[in-house]
């Protein structure tokens, strides 16, 4: 409820030559004239006013809403801005963070071929998720600073799911206060935590949006945390040191059986495996064990037991998987892959990995319950994820307290993760789009594979009316790896939702500045990313051109 926010609001008129860019007929507004709206008198603003950014004219608004005190003595509050374009398209995007949030991200919104969604019109916000992740008081606690937020109940709420029903009304007060009308479009986009948060308001907040993009989304959020003490005790059983167990050769040599293996099951040898099922079934990881001595050409047996291991993902002493598997793709010897998995570039965390440090962290403090409150070091955090006990520790996901009254599960996930039919959205005539990288280190393709098989099947094969969800193959977390990752699946999401025009595919194309492409690969390469679950099957034609390819039913 409005009535009960507290906002401290900067507002920074970014113009072009001397207001050359003006605001609409409709929009006689400045952020001046902004400055000098009467809010209710409930809302306690300050604004400021100054120039900047000569390129472009927007206004940007900067605030806080519920600052607090928390229950552990620390400072809260859900910090936020607002890019208002003066020459604006109408629509209305919330920018959702990734990681941990705990940082204001400047509000552009998704860029494709170099403009963001505010350059191109659009009113973007963007919000910490209600901590600070940079806070004074926190830094003491070193890798583990920006994790502290969870031994706050509010704040572990603010990051789950009650910061987007928050701010998504003021932003829209805001609009209507400085337009002069509302959104003709409302839309949420995020990638990682932020393509969790977008999975989370599509189940609890239906109705807000008209169109959310989701990727690769951390939808069981605490479920993917307790992976990486899996991975960190299977890759221990090669070596304790985790970037001594599997080389960069050791990954490239299992990349290059499994394209071998499945290259051509779409048709093409093109380096992409677009038949991932028949791949798993086809590429056998105890082929390429080693029958003598180690050497270059094979792995040793602790090497196939260990990565066998860690793809299968989690269970405990009984055999009960606790996440998902993963499947085998050419984008696993990336080095996106590696920097989440076995080892950073990273003094300072001792060259661990990305799940040892900040994922190490968050199951720590954020998603168990009670919190283990782990000192900050490198050594501490990777010996908090090496003791991990799956029977003991990983209920804790889906514990409460008298303080923690939901459950980590509870908080971060969508309401109906295990059932999914997302009712309230449908109904609002919402469309979804999810894009996910086969080779995704931190959350497994095969979990949003089957939480998609199971919302079709509860909309009996029509779930594809309102929701698709496109697989990339060879990349890696969000972007990145051997793969064709650039693609437009916002003006994609915005083509369905204002025109009806549902995406049957989008053209994916390599980024020319991307090292993990292949030496072999044109700097122009296209790929239509298909709707799951058709595949790209070659059929004749240029091999490096999407025109060449269509999406067949596997």
């Amino acid at each position: 409820m409005l009535h009960s926010k507290k906002i401290l609001i900067g507002l920074l008129l970014a113009s072009a030559h001397s207001f050359a860019l003006a605001a609409p007929e409709s929009n006689n507004k400045s952020c001046a004239a902004l400055a000098d709206y009467k809010f209710p008198e409930s809302l306690h603003l300050a604004v400021r006013t100054a120039k900047a950014n000569e390129a472009d004219a927007f206004c940007l608004v900067n605030g806080i809403v519920n600052a607090r005190t928390g229950s552990d003595g620390k400072h809260y509050g859900i910090e936020f801005e607002m890019r208002l374009p003066l020459s604006w398209n109408g629509r209305f995007i919330y920018q959702m963070n990734g990681g941990n949030d705990g940082v204001v991200v400047p509000a552009e919104g998704d860029v494709f071929d170099g403009r963001s969604a505010r350059a191109q019109g659009y009113a973007v916000l963007s919000t910490n998720a209600g901590h600070d992740g940079n806070a004074a008081e926190n830094q003491q606690y070193d890798l583990a600073a920006g994790n502290r937020f969870g031994l706050d109940p509010q704040a572990r709420n603010d990051y789950g799911f009650a910061t987007t029903a928050t701010m998504t009304p003021i932003a829209h007060m805001l609009l209507k206060t400085f337009y002069g009308k509302e959104a003709a479009y409302s839309y949420l986009s995020g990638c990682s935590n932020g393509g969790r948060h977008g999975m989370v308001a599509a189940s609890r907040y239906g109705d807000m949006f008209d169109g959310i993009l989701v990727g690769a989304p951390g939808f069981n959020l605490p479920k993917a945390a307790v992976q990486h003490a899996w991975d960190v005790q299977s890759t221990q059983q090669v070596d304790p040191k985790l970037h001594n167990a599997f080389s960069r050769a050791d990954m490239q040599f299992m990349v290059n059986k499994i394209t071998e293996a499945c290259d051509g099951l779409d048709g093409a040898k093109d380096g992409l495996v677009n038949n991932i099922r028949q791949c798993q079934k086809t590429f056998d990881l105890n082929s390429l064990r080693c029958s003598g001595e180690k050497n270059a050409s094979c792995l040793s047996e602790v090497q196939t037991k260990s990565f066998a291991r860690l793809m299968s993902g989690p269970h405990n002493s009984k055999g009960k998987q606790l996440y998902n598997h993963w499947w085998y793709d050419t984008g696993i010897a990336d080095e996106g892959w590696r920097f989440w998995k076995f080892e950073s570039p990273i003094p300072p965390w001792n060259n661990n990995p990305l799940i040892a440090t900040m994922g190490a962290g968050s199951l720590a403090y954020v998603f168990t319950t009670p919190a283990t409150e782990v000192e900050g070091s490198p050594d501490k955090l990777l010996q908090f994820l090496s003791a991990f006990d799956f029977d003991r520790d990983a209920p804790k996901i889906f514990a409460t307290n008298k303080l923690f009254k939901k459950s980590a599960m509870e908080i971060m996930t969508p309401p109906d993760v295990d059932n999914p039919y997302l009712k309230s959205f449908h109904k609002h005539n919402g469309k979804l789009i999810i894009y996910q990288g086969q080779s995704d280190p931190v959350f497994s393709t095969v979990d949003i594979v089957d939480w998609y098989e199971k919302l079709n099947n509860n909309h009996r094969g029509k779930a594809q009316d309102f929701a698709r969800l496109f697989v990339v193959p060879g990349m890696n977390h969000c972007n990145g790896g051997p793969a064709t990752d650039q693609f437009d699946a916002l003006g994609a999401l915005v083509t369905w939702v204002e025109k009806g025009q549902a995406p049957d595919l989008m053209v994916a194309k390599v980024n020319p500045e991307n090292k993990s492409l292949p030496a072999n690969w044109s700097k122009t390469r296209s790929r239509p990313l298909c709707p799951w679950p058709s595949i790209a099957t070659y059929k004749s034609g240029d091999i490096e051109s999407a025109a060449s390819f269509a999406c067949v039913m596997e």
